[in-house]
């Protein structure tokens, strides 16, 4: 996913590169495509941004995609396509809403106004974790299965790269695009020190049973 805008009288070019993820001992990466490269400009500068309506769909206990980044602004549908009930929610500042519980078929919706990581979860399915990141900036993306990436048409000047994944300690790096852009940037993120960490119910409290689900 890529929504870039033009600079107005200033050259452009494109800022691409791969992202690998150090893993433990006999691990494998499987979730890069998970992972969210964007650039901001180290002076606050913002770019017209345009809010999209899109969806995240409630499928087979999981939330798909998993990760949904959207600019700031934007609506997500959550749409329920199991033959139970969910009930997605977030307590994060600046983002925590509750769908409250709906069934099969049904679609609950939320604006997310205000830039950051936002972690989403289902009270009734205790493993069921998402992510909105929602931008203040247009130069955005979502690498490949292979961890390349691109983002297009960006205008010469400095930037923060910035690489996030919520398995590793987000990256940034101060980078100069020059007007013919940038074609090999490698990042390695290290996911090595991560756990699974249960997450609360809306309540703040322990699910009933961390490990399955009401139905």
């Amino acid at each position: 996913m890529l929504l870039c805008a033009a600079g107005v009288g200033r050259a452009q070019g494109s800022v691409g590169g791969q992202v690998t993820i150090l893993e433990r001992a006999g691990e494998t990466t499987e979730d890069l495509g998970d992972v969210v490269v964007f650039l901001e400009s180290p002076t606050g500068a913002r770019r017209n941004l345009v809010p999209v309506n899109t969806g995240i769909n409630l499928q087979s206990r999981q939330f798909s995609p998993r990760v949904r980044v959207v600019t700031q602004g934007s609506r997500i549908d959550f749409t329920n396509q199991d033959p139970f009930n969910h009930n997605v929610f977030s307590k994060a500042p600046g983002g925590a809403f509750d769908t409250g519980v709906y069934g099969r078929g049904k679609t609950r919706d939320n604006t997310f106004r205000e830039a950051g990581v936002f972690p989403i979860f289902c009270d009734v399915h205790p493993r069921m974790t998402g992510y909105v990141i929602v931008m203040n900036t247009p130069f955005y993306t979502q690498p490949g299965t292979d961890g390349r990436f691109a983002l297009d048409r960006v205008p010469a000047g400095r930037y923060v790269l910035h690489v996030w994944h919520d398995r590793a300690t987000e990256m940034t790096r101060t980078i100069d695009v020059p007007a013919a852009g940038i074609g090999s940037l490698s990042v390695q993120l290290d996911a090595r020190g991560w756990r699974y960490v249960q997450h609360k119910n809306k309540y703040g409290k322990d699910y009933a049973s961390a490990s399955g689900d009401r139905y």
